[in-house]
């Protein structure tokens, strides 16, 4: 599921970019904010690593979709935490261009945390349809009454 883009821009990188954006505007205004950037840079590019050479099928240990679903939503959470706090703080531009793009990096990340969240991407099989004969051995009924 991770590369199922269909021929268009990996989200992974997208983030990367939007990070590395903000980092800038970060580093130019307050250097204590940036830290929040270069962590998520850092765990952006090693999960566009284990899921480009296929790592995640080969570390069978630690449960991939949940890990990318957790650090997405904490990614959103401290984005807008930290976004809140340099806006209200205000300042020069781009204090408040880093306040702003931390806020589209909140909805982007807080996107990625539902469309990774793993319950929502369980497959369930079609229910059968028709109507049952009478015929249930297992829970599993054998028998349709044909249309």
């Amino acid at each position: 599921w991770a590369t199922d883009w269909g021929g268009a821009f990996p989200p992974v990188v997208s983030f990367q970019i939007l990070c590395l954006v903000i980092l800038i505007c970060f580093s130019a205004s307050t250097p204590g904010y940036s830290s929040l950037s270069v962590v998520e840079m850092i765990l952006a590019a090693i999960f566009f690593v284990i899921y480009m050479c296929d790592l995640h099928t080969k570390i069978q240990i630690i449960n991939w979709p949940w890990s990318d679903f957790f650090r997405t939503l904490i990614a959103a959470i401290l984005y807008l935490i930290t976004s809140i706090v340099v806006l209200v703080e205000g300042g020069n531009h781009s204090k408040i261009i880093a306040g702003v793009l931390g806020l589209i990096a909140t909805s982007l990340f807080g996107y990625d945390a539902y469309i990774t969240f793993p319950l929502r991407q369980q497959r369930h099989t079609a229910a059968p349809t028709g109507e049952c004969a009478g015929c249930c051995v297992g829970g599993c009924c054998r028998g349709f009454r044909g249309e």
